[in-house]
């Protein structure tokens, strides 16, 4: 089957040795530093990947944080603009409820002194009338002497009753 000899075997392991030898001087060390660059490599993009994931992780939470001040912000400024609105609006109202009731007395006021002047006119015109019906009257009456005492103490009587 095989054949081996010693001598085979002998210049084989020399000439493995001497690879070997070679492959340690010349080539080894550029292989395991170019494994090692890799490495680094590798393990630098995993740390930068990493640290970039953590720095998203605390964006992200900064983010939230800011969305929700400015969220509870306008919260607070569209509190604020309502009780404003309202503040103006019960204002107005107020105001409005004023004036109004100022008016209505103005009206009142210049109604009743309307009237009174509307009922001093028709008294003055009502005497006016009575006293030319009475002075027609009169005249008509007071042609005789025994009509014109009778007028008198008529009237006696009536100015005394009122």
């Amino acid at each position: 089957m095989l054949n081996i000899s010693l001598g085979t075997i002998i210049w084989t392991t020399v000439a493995f040795l001497v690879v070997l030898f070679i492959l340690k001087k010349m080539a080894w060390k550029p292989i395991l530093e170019g494994l090692k660059k890799r490495e680094e490599s590798i393990e630098g993009a995993l740390k930068a990947a990493e640290d970039a994931k953590e720095e998203m992780a605390a964006l992200q939470s900064n983010n939230e944080e800011l969305l929700n001040k400015a969220r509870a912000e306008r919260d607070l400024l569209l509190k604020e603009a309502k009780e404003i609105k309202e503040g103006i609006i019960s204002e107005a109202k107020t105001n409005a409820k004023l004036e109004g009731d100022k008016i209505v007395a103005q009206a009142r006021e210049t109604i009743k002194l309307e009237k009174a002047a509307a009922i001093t006119e028709l008294k003055t015109q009502v005497a006016a009338l009575a006293i030319e019906v009475a002075e027609k009257v009169v005249k008509e009456k007071l042609s005789n002497d025994n009509k014109q005492q009778e007028l008198v103490n008529n009237l006696i009587e009536e100015v005394t009753l009122n």
